[in-house]
């Protein structure tokens, strides 16, 4: 697809789109998948950390039992214009065992905490490795900001436009 009159991001810019999108987006679509279930994709809820992705969803789900047979995970914002894939590997966190300032975190976001309804429920950390992100067919060169766990450009503290790793 041609975007007339777009101009393809470069990357610090699309590191710094993405990284605002990360914050302060709400839903993610979770895709899982389990050896003997098959492919699962379901939206939730999430909170980026700066670090981590954090979403929580209750303890008997599809998402956390595939989770639990093969925590490789692939994310995606809601977005088909301006699409942001994360890949990593999913780790689960009962109740108990979440850390607080991931669950305050997630509370203060919603205004609804896990913690405090009837049933159990498993918060899920998604810690990425690959991070895509392109607008159309002018941004699939290049779509890559993330490799191996880190920013192809470092963001700059406090959200303002990235350097270049190096």
């Amino acid at each position: 697809m041609r975007i007339m009159g777009a101009e393809p991001r470069r990357t610090p810019e699309r590191t710094r789109d993405t990284l605002e999108r990360l914050r302060t987006e709400r839903d993610v679509w979770v895709s899982t998948a389990h050896p003997e279930h098959g492919p699962h994709q379901v939206p939730l809820w999430f909170r980026w950390d700066g670090h981590a992705v954090w979403m929580c969803t209750g303890a008997a789900s599809v998402t956390v039992r595939n989770v639990r047979a093969e925590p490789r995970v692939r994310l995606a914002l809601p977005d088909t214009f301006d699409v942001v894939l994360l890949q990593g590997e999913a780790e689960c966190f009962p109740e108990e065992r979440v850390p607080s300032d991931a669950a305050e975190g997630f509370a203060g976001k919603f205004g609804w905490d896990p913690r405090a309804e009837e049933g159990d429920f498993v918060y899920v950390r998604v810690v990425p490795r690959t991070v895509r992100a392109w607008r159309g067919e002018p941004e699939l060169r290049g779509r890559v900001v993330m490799r191996n766990g880190a920013w192809t450009v470092r963001p700059r503290p406090g959200g303002g436009e990235p350097q270049t790793a190096g």
